[in-house]
């Protein structure tokens, strides 16, 4: 089945040029487009799609926001990020709300492609210098695990999706993918498998 996605940009020529190359792609399909969060929070509601590439800054409704707020109505839609900003505090502001990823508008081509099919499956997907700039700030802290995030990340260990760690936590999805890349950055990985690896080796979790 095709990947849906809603391509979300203020910029007209830029958008155009999102679509254009998502287009051009067997397996994903551009079902809307629009140029702030408000559209975008209309767009999905309209058509339900798998993913929304959603710039950062906007008027009316910025990115952030409408990610919010996707993240409380539709919280299986997946939503990445697609920005020329990278400050710390522009990364922290889309991670907590709900992003599942993080990507710049000067990535390559494929890089783009493979994050929205990755995005689509519900993995993490980050420009690898915002990877660096996430451990850098964590870093700068307390780089053990809350007692929260073990249990998410012992349930990613025993094979849960985020859906149902949430159900089993009481929490919601969006909530286990901001405790999971909080989980990512702190050991210095970029998917779930990792996670997992590292934590064993490091006695963060018992071995299976």
């Amino acid at each position: 089945m095709s990947v849906r996605v809603v391509v979300v940009d203020d910029h007209p020529v830029v958008r155009a040029g999102i679509v254009g190359l998502l287009a051009a792609e067997e397996d994903l399909d551009v079902v809307a487009e629009g140029a702030d969060g408000s559209e975008a929070l209309a767009l999905v509601e309209q058509h339900r799609p798998d993913v929304v590439l959603m710039d950062l800054r906007m008027p009316r409704v910025d990115g952030a926001t409408a990610t919010a707020q996707l993240q409380q109505s539709h919280p299986d839609v997946n939503v990445v990020v697609l920005t020329t900003y990278e400050s710390d505090a522009d990364i922290l502001r889309a991670v907590e709300a709900g992003a599942t990823g993080y990507l710049l508008k000067d990535a390559p081509r494929q890089d783009l492609v493979e994050a929205v099919r990755a995005a689509a499956r519900g993995e993490t997907v980050l420009a690898p210098s915002v990877a660096r700039r996430l451990v850098a700030q964590v870093r700068g802290n307390d780089q053990r695990l809350t007692a929260r995030e073990l249990e998410v990340l012992a349930a990613v260990a025993r094979g849960r999706s985020n859906a149902q760690i949430g159900t089993e936590l009481f929490i919601s999805e969006a909530t286990v993918k901001t405790h999971l890349l909080r989980v990512f950055t702190k050991l210095g990985v970029d998917d779930r498998t990792r996670a997992v690896t590292v934590a064993i080796e490091r006695g963060i979790l018992p071995s299976r």
